[in-house]
């Protein structure tokens, strides 16, 4: 019995002892598996973090997108609106012919504003000419949807760059010196004119939205590039 309970007595494993080689490798065990653990809970933060910015950016983007969603639904409606407003001073001619010719028309408006024209019609796509062109070609781009805008020695050197720089950002529109018109600037579109005295009249942009490719058009969606120059 005396034995027996001496026995129970001793440690059931065998210890290494400190300092020993079996015991530096424990150390560097523990070590380790103690590295794997940080390391795992870093990897779990950055999956947390890498989630939550993910979700962050998709709802930005999606609130961004709705953004210029709504964005782009005003600027549509406010040039519908525009589209249908009046424009103080505009006058407008109907029941205008619209025969291809050969010869030169005698028009009834200086710049002309629709009437028979010549078979090829002036490019219009933003096109801006430093001489005047013929009548009869401007008119066809005007049954084109164009909107031709003409000046004459009156206009100011800032006029002539302001309007070029909006004819050559605006598609179906072209630009000519017409040394034989009353107002300085003139708008021109199928049936429709206004004459301003400076670039800067607020009524040239209404002029714009309302009629390049407007409801005067008499061949939408005709071209107006690879004609006469």
């Amino acid at each position: 019995m005396g034995s027996a309970s001496k026995q129970s007595s001793q440690p059931t494993g065998k210890q290494p002892k400190p300092g020993s080689k079996s015991a530096q490798q424990a150390d560097r065990r523990a070590r380790i598996a103690e590295l794997r653990a940080v390391e795992q809970r870093r990897e779990r933060r950055n999956k947390f973090l890498t989630i939550g910015i993910s979700a962050a950016l998709v709802l930005a983007m999606i609130g961004g997108g709705s953004w210029l969603a709504l964005d782009a639904k005003h600027k549509k409606d406010a040039d519908a609106a525009a589209a249908k407003a009046p424009i103080d001073g505009v006058k407008t001619w109907d029941k205008l012919s619209r025969n291809h010719v050969q010869t030169e028309v005698k028009y009834d408006q200086t710049p002309p504003v629709g009437g028979d024209h010549n078979p090829v019609w002036a490019t219009c796509m933003g096109t801006v000419y430093d001489q005047p062109v013929k009548n009869e070609n401007a008119v066809h781009s005007l049954e084109h949807g164009a909107v031709w805008v003409t000046y004459n020695s009156k206009a100011g050197a800032d006029d002539i760059k302001a309007l070029s720089e909006k004819v050559k950002a605006t598609p179906y529109s072209l630009m000519s010196p017409y040394p034989d018109e009353q107002g300085t600037i003139t708008l021109s579109a199928w049936g429709t004119q206004l004459i301003v005295d400076s670039a800067q009249d607020p009524r040239i942009e209404k002029f714009f939205t309302k009629y390049v490719q407007g409801p005067q058009t008499q061949e939408p969606g005709a071209s107006c590039s690879s004609g006469a120059m």
